[in-house]
């Protein structure tokens, strides 16, 4: 793995990007609410997104996944397992296929997401999908999967709990009854035997709040009797998974994002991902776990180049917005994962979690900024934003399945106001934005585009400077947080404040830090806030406390010269 740039990504939900649709009829058809579609994402989309300071695009729910629109009349999924009218992207229902509802031309549609892979690559950026390997749609069947490999579970046997050469595990004898009504319009799913839910639910008998639209794939692993592992012979799911991404790595996308990986075994990556990389030495794979404690695990053993930083980073700085924690808890935070900050991906908002300026988080996404400038210049790693989070979007929809939850849909036909008023028709002139929104957005694009500017940010190295400031009675430790980074001859000084009130800070820098980084003056002078283009003329020194001041719920960053 070697990345001369940061990465900076901007996740997408596809199907909510480019629909201009503006009817928003709660739980509304595709044919009320509308769909973005693969040419929504025009040269000029793209460009758009780029000269933001991005270098690669998350596609969020490109591969087809059931949905309660009906396409193809052989295989209808049935709306009794399927969350909301346009239905969870998580939910996959053909591995080779992509979701008609982004086409213009349904059956041209494989044609058409290569053609956004060709746009997207001659903007300059790079093409993230999701690869989901834990669970697919409870009606699976591929009809363009490579020749010679049966579907998933057609060879199954079907009596048995587990065997290792089952794709899906069963619960023999016992028809699929969940604890909800699934029958629409008089008919009801039908499911014998029945198949375990994809949550590692392993009752006929799933709840609603169970992940009850899908089926857990069987990689070797047997649950019910003490989770003993059965690799050798290699499982035939690994062989049908290992197809798979070949598959869509020959379309030249240049990232996964692997869904729960954590939930498939750790030896299954470690054996897939080299094999991958083999043919595709460039390509980058990206874990969703949730779990600190096989964070090395999955990085050295399971060969992935970047992990979410979920349960550390991102619950740290929510709590510390939450007035939960102190903003000296970020120190603990990072040195709890030493020697792999780098391999972290930070962000704080994505589809799973509440919008920053939702009422159920910060109620204002302003109050967001001295986290985001950590989250971006703290290190080295790739950092990601949700689409609409540099315009504070609010996620305050009813849209359907959904609810008012401060999230953005998944699962329902919408149109994103936000959005809408952005694109303005294809413009991307900014418009049909409010102040405020133009103001945010800007603050967003400075910052995303410094993280490549500077080397300092994309190169340098870090150095924490709360451990010198506790009993600073010029600091406050519970709502500011400082460290500087440093690329040969550039210091950069990061300092935020999350309190609401401007603060003038007095801040101490060790000899240490001198040392650390070969620094051989005794005493720098700062030029400029590289956020706002302020000249500044204090001195950097650990002969004397560095004097700044700090906006509320923002950040400076400063540079001195060595």
């Amino acid at each position: 793995m070697s990345q001369s740039k940061k990465i900076i990504i901007y996740q997408v939900l596809t199907r909510l990007f480019g629909n201009d649709n503006k009817t928003n009829n709660v739980n509304g058809t595709l044919e009320e609410n509308g769909v973005g579609k693969f040419s929504a994402f025009t040269s000029k989309a793209l460009n758009s997104i780029k000269n933001m300071g991005i270098t690669h695009i998350w596609y969020t729910g490109i591969i087809e996944h059931a949905s309660k629109t009906n396409y193809f009349q052989d295989r209808k999924d049935h709306p009794g397992v399927v969350k909301g009218n346009a239905g969870s992207p998580y939910a996959i229902k053909d591995y080779y296929d992509v979701d008609p509802d982004l086409a213009d031309d349904v059956p041209n549609r494989m044609k058409e997401f290569e053609n956004l892979i060709e746009r997207t690559h001659k903007t300059g950026l790079k093409v993230i999908i999701d690869f989901v390997p834990n669970h697919v749609a409870r009606r699976y069947y591929s009809d363009v999967k490579s020749q010679n490999i049966m579907d998933l579970g057609g060879n199954d046997d079907i009596h048995t709990t587990f065997n290792v050469n089952n794709n899906f595990y069963y619960i023999p004898g016992q028809a699929l009854e969940p604890q909800f009504n699934t029958s629409v319009n008089g008919e009801k799913y039908e499911e014998y035997p029945a198949k375990v839910t994809g949550n590692d639910c392993f009752s006929a008998n799933p709840s609603i709040n169970d992940w009850y639209e899908t089926v857990k794939l069987n990689y070797g692993v047997d649950y019910l009797n003490g989770q003993t592992k059965h690799f050798d012979p290699i499982p035939d799911t690994w062989k049908k998974m290992l197809d798979i991404l070949l598959f869509w790595s020959s379309k030249k996308i240049d990232a996964f994002r692997c869904d729960m990986a954590e939930m498939v075994p750790v030896e299954f990556w470690g054996w897939v991902i080299p094999q991958v990389k083999k043919q595709y030495p460039e390509m980058l794979f990206i874990a969703e776990v949730y779990n600190p404690s096989e964070y090395r695990n999955y990085i050295f053993n399971g060969k992935f180049d970047y992990l979410y930083d979920k349960v550390g980073l991102y619950d740290t700085l929510h709590s510390i917005m939450s007035n939960e924690q102190s903003a000296g808890s970020i120190t603990p935070c990072w040195q709890s994962i030493e020697g792999m900050q780098h391999r972290m991906l930070n962000f704080l908002e994505n589809h799973d979690e509440q919008r920053i300026a939702s009422d159920f988080f910060a109620g204002d996404p302003w109050k967001a900024v001295p986290a985001m400038i950590i989250v971006a210049t703290m290190n080295i790693n790739p950092v990601m934003i949700y689409f609409g989070q540099e315009l504070g979007e609010k996620g305050m929809d009813t849209e359907g399945f959904s609810g008012k939850d401060g999230r953005t849909s998944i699962f329902d036909y919408w149109g994103m106001d936000t959005i809408q008023r952005w694109r303005n028709e294809g413009k991307y002139t900014l418009s049909s934005l409010n102040g405020n929104e133009k103001k945010l957005r800007n603050f967003y694009v400075k910052l995303l585009s410094l993280c490549n500017e500077e080397k300092a940010i994309s190169q340098g190295v870090f150095y924490d400077l709360m451990y010198v400031n506790y009993n600073n009675p010029g600091f406050n430790i519970n709502k500011q947080y400082a460290y500087i980074r440093q690329h040969a001859d550039d210091i950069l000084l990061v300092v935020v404040n999350f309190d609401s009130k401007e603060v003038d800070i007095s801040l101490n820098i060790p000899q240490h830090a001198f040392q650390y980084l070969n620094i051989q003056k005794r005493k720098l002078t700062g030029i400029e806030d590289l956020l706002t283009g302020e000249l500044v003329s204090n001195i950097f020194s650990f002969e004397e406390p560095l004097k700044l001041s700090v906006k509320g719920y923002s950040g400076r960053i400063v540079r001195y010269k060595k």
